[in-house]
């Protein structure tokens, strides 16, 4: 019996609907921190053209991949270790990666080193989509989303939710441009950048 997660049940047509316009001329897509594997299933489901590489850290390597192997499908590769703090990455040959509510558990040298590796691995004119909870000039969009973070802070003070301009920034220095940013269910965000 594997662990599902609820939240990912909920967000997964909305982030669909974004996903399709987003990586609708991508052919790799690589997934960070694929946690129980739901998206990755269902996106490569309804994404049929893009081959779909789901990757995490090793402490949840084992039931992803467990996951994988039990509902997998042809278009949906084995998943693969992938710490975004350890260069080179796994990878090869991506020109999309995705990422669902990593951000605002990661560090914020953690949150560096993971644009460092899509500069590094996303190909020419690649995109890069972000999903999950973000603060526009220091303020929360909600104010479930500011009890979120002092959660988050108390559990880990290295953690929390981003801002949205340094998050940029860092995708700038990366040769991205933001291209969306689309409003999702539960006060979160999906971000978009393409690759110049």
């Amino acid at each position: 019996m594997f662990s599902l997660s609820e939240a990912c049940e909920r967000n997964k047509d909305p982030i669909l609907q974004v996903l399709r316009e987003a990586f609708a001329s991508t052919r790799q897509v690589l997934e960070i921190g694929s946690g129980t594997g739901q998206h990755a299933v269902y996106f490569a489901r309804h994404l049929s053209k893009l081959r779909w590489q789901p990757s995490d850290t090793a402490e949840y390597l084992g039931p992803l991949q467990a996951y994988i192997a039990q509902e997998g499908r042809p278009n949906l590769a084995p998943p693969v270790r992938l710490d975004v703090r350890r260069h080179p990455w796994p990878v090869a040959g991506i020109d999309g990666v995705f990422s669902a509510n990593t951000l605002h558990i990661m560090s914020w040298e953690a949150v560096r080193e993971f644009f460092r590796g899509v500069g590094t691995h996303l190909a020419a004119k690649g995109v890069l989509c972000i999903y999950g909870p973000f603060r526009y000039a220091g303020r929360y969009t909600s104010e479930s989303n500011a009890t979120f973070d002092r959660y988050l802070q108390e559990r880990d003070a290295a953690s929390g939710i981003r801002d949205f301009e340094a998050v940029d920034e860092l995708a700038r220095q990366e040769g991205l441009e933001l291209d969306g940013d689309h409003d999702m269910p539960a006060h979160n965000r999906t971000l978009v950048w393409r690759r110049t």
